[in-house]
């Protein structure tokens, strides 16, 4: 859709803005548009990109069409059945006070490692500083925000394959989403140039776009990461500075 603003019969006075209308959700389902991916699509609604392949029968590489139907419905589970023991349960052997603590204390360190790097050398993806931090709560912000002038490189903040390179999403801009593996993207939004395409493969640190104000009033770079297509804090993977 296509509004003209202005009074004037001066041609230099007329404003033409595109307005973008949002997606269509119907029954629990998702139309796709032109430029929309698989992992665009997953990403609008916060969802793992293999269940939603799952779901509507997508097999790999995860090719899309517009005007296909997406069922946005979740992957039903099967429920689990417990047999009761047969053999009598033999009693726990005593631990030693102190030697639960450490192992308490060690499970939790492991988690703890699990839950940030996941095997992935994440990286600083710009130089500038933070100016927004991840939030649950009003006004969330599903990731963080950082500052910068027009033109600065955007990098890689891994390796991945690009997934999506375009402008479809609203409120991102142009916006980049790289897979790292199976569980993990991040995105990276607001640039003013992109310099990569859906399908190509980058490296860790690789200039990807330049930092821009696409979708937003100043320069900055707006970086997510999703784990399993849910929003978490990039503070938990990203080196101190």
């Amino acid at each position: 859709m296509v509004l003209i603003i202005g009074c004037s019969h001066d041609p230099a006075s007329v404003v033409v803005k595109e307005l973008r209308t949002p997606p269509k959700i119907t029954r629990g389902e998702h139309i796709v548009r032109e430029g929309e991916t698989l992992y665009s699509i997953a990403w609008l609604y916060n969802r793992d990109f293999n269940e939603l392949a799952q779901v509507n029968g997508i097999p790999k590489p995860h090719t899309i069409y517009p005007g296909q139907t997406l069922s946005l419905a979740a992957v039903k589970r099967k429920a689990v059945v417990y047999k009761p023991r047969s053999k009598p349960v033999k009693p726990k052997p005593v631990i030693d006070q102190q030697q639960r603590v450490v192992k308490k204390q060690s499970e939790k360190n492991n988690q703890k490692t699990k839950q940030t790097y996941s095997n992935i050398g994440w990286r600083w993806p710009s130089d500038g500083r933070i100016v927004s931090r991840y939030s649950i709560k009003a006004p969330v912000n599903k990731g963080i925000d950082i500052n910068g002038k027009l033109g600065e490189p955007v990098r890689a903040a891994d390796g991945g394959e690009v997934v999506y390179a375009g402008s479809e999403l609203t409120g991102y801009g142009r916006l980049i989403i790289l897979k790292h593996n199976s569980s993990y993207l991040s995105a990276y939004a607001h640039n003013r140039e992109l310099f990569v395409r859906e399908g190509d493969s980058v490296k860790a640190g690789q200039k990807i776009a330049e930092i821009g104000s696409t979708g937003t009033t100043e320069p900055k770079l707006h970086f997510e990461i999703r784990r399993n297509g849910k929003p978490v804090d990039p503070m938990g993977y990203l080196p101190k500075r």
